[in-house]
């Protein structure tokens, strides 16, 4: 028989909810042409009634960056809704995921990069913050490499951007226990989302169901499958067993869940020394890679001292 549920998408349930919160919290639904290849969705502060008009002033910008998974509103609609109340947050979906798409073969994390900084140089937006989780690090990393002059502050959340190809033998082998990364990035089966929950969260979760677990992957997981496999292999971090990396020259916030078992807390040691003197390492106890939606709370206040405090 099946589940009384089976005819339902609670995934699709929520996701209405989330998107809800975030029109709540002041932002809308935009989709913009950022040249002729490529076309990204994000979340941003309602356009002024002039096309003409720039972006608020008044507000320093934030962009945040999700990671490899669920579209942005299920990695940030608590930092979405707590930080518009003092930025003007834009919350990009980043290509092949959500609504946004390229024609461009390029796949990896430097065109991310490039393509979010075409987007808000299209909205107008001169000065901002980045705040980048897991692969939406290595975007982050990227952009305030290139552009110094653009972002002012640059947090990195549990991002293994000093990867080294043995950190993903380990993970896969060791600790997911498949046989290709794209079997815990991607999950194709309920048992391997199972697997990928796990290394994500510390809190134990109560048993889930497979058709729930079905209902993830249909709706979260199935679009753009090729497309975001050719992303991770055009990965240009993660290559060799030898680190080069580049410090910053912004102030540079790391976050991390001590129990992260996608990127062991070794990893952000070691980048808070790679990345110099203007890097400090914050660690949120009792979470995993996902601190900003298993201790929102503390997330939010570590990451709002850090882009409000002088730059001294």
């Amino acid at each position: 028989m099946a589940p009384i549920f089976s005819f339902l998408s609670i995934v699709s349930l929520y996701g209405t909810y989330l998107r809800r919160s975030l029109s709540a919290a002041g932002l809308s639904s935009q989709t913009i042409d950022i040249d002729h290849e490529t076309t990204l969705h994000f979340w941003g502060p309602k356009p002024p009634p002039d096309a003409t008009a720039t972006a608020n002033p008044s507000k320093p910008s934030l962009v945040l960056i999700h990671g490899f998974g669920p579209d942005a509103v299920w990695q940030w609609r608590q930092q979405a809704s707590f930080f518009a109340r003092e930025f003007s947050v834009y919350v990009p979906s980043l290509v092949f995921f959500g609504d946004s798409t390229t024609k461009s073969a390029e796949r990896s994390e430097v065109f991310q990069a490039v393509s979010v900084g075409k987007l808000m140089e299209r909205l107008g937006v001169k000065r901002y913050s980045v705040v980048g989780t897991s692969y939406g690090g290595f975007v982050a990393y990227r952009m305030a490499a290139m552009w110094p002059e653009r972002v002012e502050k640059a947090v990195i959340a549990s991002s293994g951007v000093n990867l080294r190809y043995r950190d993903n033998v380990e993970l896969v082998r060791d600790r997911a226990r498949v046989e290709k990364v794209e079997e815990v990035l991607l999950p194709g089966t309920a048992a391997q989302l199972r697997v990928l929950l796990g290394l994500a969260f510390t809190k134990r979760r109560v048993s889930v169901p497979d058709f729930l677990l079905n209902d993830v992957i249909r709706k979260l997981y199935s679009k753009n499958r090729k497309e975001k496999m050719e992303l991770l292999k055009g990965l240009t971090l993660g290559k060799e067993d030898t680190v080069i990396l580049s410090p910053l020259r912004q102030e540079v916030l790391i976050v991390w869940g001590d129990h992260d078992q996608i990127f062991l807390l070794e990893k952000a040691t070691e980048l808070k020394e790679l990345l110099g003197e203007k890097a400090r390492l914050e660690v949120i106890k009792n979470t995993a890679h996902v601190p900003q939606i298993e201790n929102p709370g503390k997330f939010n206040s570590i990451v709002y001292k850090f882009l409000l405090g002088s730059s001294s």
